[in-house]
């Protein structure tokens, strides 16, 4: 299922990596969020991307929230972050009816060597404050991913001129 753009998000709740209160995802805030979604510890492919994320994070981070969650265990999780140095906003644990509330694609693993659970493809999407989806880039597979200069500028535009929603029709 397609989510649709120009409607509420969730809400979605999920755990932090760095404990404390859930990130909450489709709930009103002060500022725009970039939700981006990974495949979890297992993808190489997300932890490049990820790592170039973390690279360029002040941009991002300057003129919106950024958070960054997969299906992995806190365990998995945590360990990614330690073994990266990531700073922006890691959580863990996203269930199966979050993943498919989001319009991602769900995969079951091709061995235990990858993972044991289903897992989401990649996806990024960008949340008004009011928590409607304003832009939605879904993957079914690791190798399609945003250029995160183009987004960002992109993002930026539609923040600063107050765009409207496209693809509704």
């Amino acid at each position: 299922m397609k989510p649709k753009v120009g409607a509420q998000v969730g809400p979605i709740s999920i755990p932090r990596v760095t404990g404390g209160e859930p990130i909450q995802i489709g709930t009103h805030k002060d500022r725009w969020t970039m939700l981006f979604v990974y495949r979890g510890a297992h993808c190489p492919r997300c932890k490049r991307f990820l790592n170039k994320l973390n690279a360029v994070l002040p941009n991002w981070t300057d003129v919106m929230d950024v958070v960054v969650t997969s299906a992995d265990t806190l365990e998995k999780a945590q360990a990614d972050q330690a073994e990266f140095d990531w700073t922006f906003d890691l959580g863990y644990g996203l269930s199966v009816d979050q993943m498919r509330a989001l319009g991602l694609y769900v995969t079951e693993p091709l061995s235990e060597a990858e993972t044991t659970d289903l897992f989401a493809e990649p996806g990024a999407f960008g949340i008004r404050p009011d928590g409607t989806l304003m832009l939605v880039d879904i993957s079914n597979g690791p190798a399609a991913r945003p250029d995160l200069e183009e987004l960002l500028d992109g993002m930026i535009f539609n923040i600063t001129n107050d765009r409207p929603t496209r693809g509704t029709a």
